[in-house]
């Protein structure tokens, strides 16, 4: 039997291949690629597309026409000329808020939890899944496998504190250059431990272990809740890449749980390999 330490140095060896490969900033990125090569999540998307569209362009066409040049006007007393740049985002980043809070609490969070759950199906975690509902053994696809959650589920719950924070934090596209970044930051670090809500939820995370996984992947989090923010300030394409979004989470999830189960077999192959040794010395 081979000894532990050859895992040890492996894992050591690929530690910097797996940093690369495994950051979390290009996960909504592959929640977009993911969604357009598996058309089992097209009808999910369909069911959202129309009121998404409509509401976007609702809400940003009177944004815009009523105080894009009044912001635009009060930004140039600061700076010239990047007032058309951040009143631009300004405006943006309140029809995000608007079109997320009305979008999210009404339409949206069933089908995030469907697109999250089908790809955790899909890349063979039924057993994850099914602890929340039911999961048909065999389906023509990972969405149809899906039964009725049997105990209360959402995709992400909805957070005042995160939309009052969003607004507290607008006036920061007021600083020239470094302002928007700030924001897109500040805001990204509230949003992404939101996004892996129904992840918790499943490896059923008290609060305190919650908290211990988020702090420990700070900076990941805020990575990925920052690239996601930047998605859905894209004007009318905002509540499409809510949906994308929710599948990159599923990918990113998949990768931890790959991930911990691989740490898992390493553990108990380690254990073997000193259970043997006490067992048989020579």
């Amino acid at each position: 039997m081979a000894p532990p330490s050859s895992g040890v140095a492996h894992r050591i060896l690929i530690r910097p291949v797996i940093a690369v490969v495994s950051a979390s900033w290009h996960y909504p990125l592959k929640g977009i690629v993911y969604f357009i090569a598996h058309p089992f999540l097209y009808p999910l998307l369909r069911a959202q597309l129309f009121p998404a569209f409509i509401l976007s362009i609702f809400v940003l066409g009177n944004l815009f026409f009523w105080t894009y040049l009044p912001q635009v006007a009060f930004l140039a007393i600061f700076h010239r000329a990047g007032a058309w740049v951040n009143g631009t985002f300004l405006v943006l980043g309140e029809g995000a808020a608007i079109v997320a809070l009305l979008f999210e609490a009404f339409f949206v969070d069933e089908s995030q939890l469907d697109i999250f759950d089908s790809i955790l199906v899909d890349k063979g975690f039924e057993d994850l899944v099914s602890t929340r509902r039911p999961v048909a053994v065999e389906g023509v696809n990972p969405v149809k496998r899906l039964g009725r959650p049997t105990r209360s589920s959402v995709y992400g719950p909805f957070s005042f504190r995160q939309i009052i924070e969003f607004i507290i934090f607008l006036p920061l596209n007021f600083i020239p250059i470094v302002g928007v970044p700030i924001f897109l930051l500040l805001t990204g670090y509230r949003a992404g431990p939101l996004q892996h809500w129904r992840y918790f939820k499943l490896r059923e995370f008290d609060r305190k272990q919650r908290n211990t996984f988020v702090k420990r992947r700070r900076w990941q989090y805020t990575w990925f809740g920052t690239v996601a923010l930047m998605l859905q300030l894209i004007p009318v394409l905002s509540m499409l890449f809510l949906m994308t979004t929710a599948a990159g989470s599923a990918l990113w999830a998949a990768d931890m749980e790959k991930q911990r189960q691989q740490e898992e077999a390493q553990i108990r192959e380690d254990q073997q390999y000193n259970d043997d040794l006490i067992d048989d010395p020579v």
